[in-house]
């Protein structure tokens, strides 16, 4: 199962359409996380049209049209991994435990908000990931997405992409 993830495109403020190379990922992707922070309507509107199946939240830059049509937090159960989408996980001191209390029945959880990506492991085993931002990198060198594999229940080929500048 191939897994797509990615946060913060905030658009049409950061970048006028999500990177070509991102959206050629579409087709190839089982599942599709967005980690919040869409900004417009129309972007969900794409990705729901062209993903086999969307996993989406709602952030602190998403107006009542967004919020009316996603939730804060979304959980699913994939390859018998549980996995968790939310777009603010506080600082990142102490952000593992936190979020290993916060989420105590899940195996991974996609975030978002700062811009940076992270991939850390909390006590008791959580994986957090963050993408970071394919449109806006704020003080990353780059911008960026994940991409994974689910392989008989375990996270596999996770791989950060980063694009090039515009």
């Amino acid at each position: 199962m191939r897994l797509l993830i990615m946060s913060d495109t905030h658009l049409p403020k950061r970048a006028k359409r999500l990177p070509d190379r991102l959206l050629a990922e579409l087709p190839d992707a089982d599942v599709v996380f967005h980690a919040g922070d869409w900004v417009d309507t129309a972007t969900l509107d794409l990705l729901e049209s062209r993903s086999r199946r969307l996993i989406g939240v709602y952030g602190n830059n998403d107006g009542p049209e967004l919020r009316a049509r996603l939730p804060e937090v979304a959980y699913a159960e994939l390859d018998g991994l549980r996995f968790g989408v939310v777009h603010e996980t506080g600082p990142a001191k102490g952000r593992e435990a936190r979020c290993a209390a916060r989420f105590p029945d899940l195996d991974v959880l996609v975030f978002g908000h700062s811009h940076i990506p992270w991939d850390s492991t909390a006590p008791g085993g959580l994986r957090l990931l963050n993408p970071g931002s394919p449109t806006d990198r704020r003080r990353q060198p780059y911008r960026t997405y994940l991409t994974a594999a689910l392989t008989d229940g375990s996270l596999t080929d996770l791989t950060l992409h980063r694009l090039p500048e515009r």
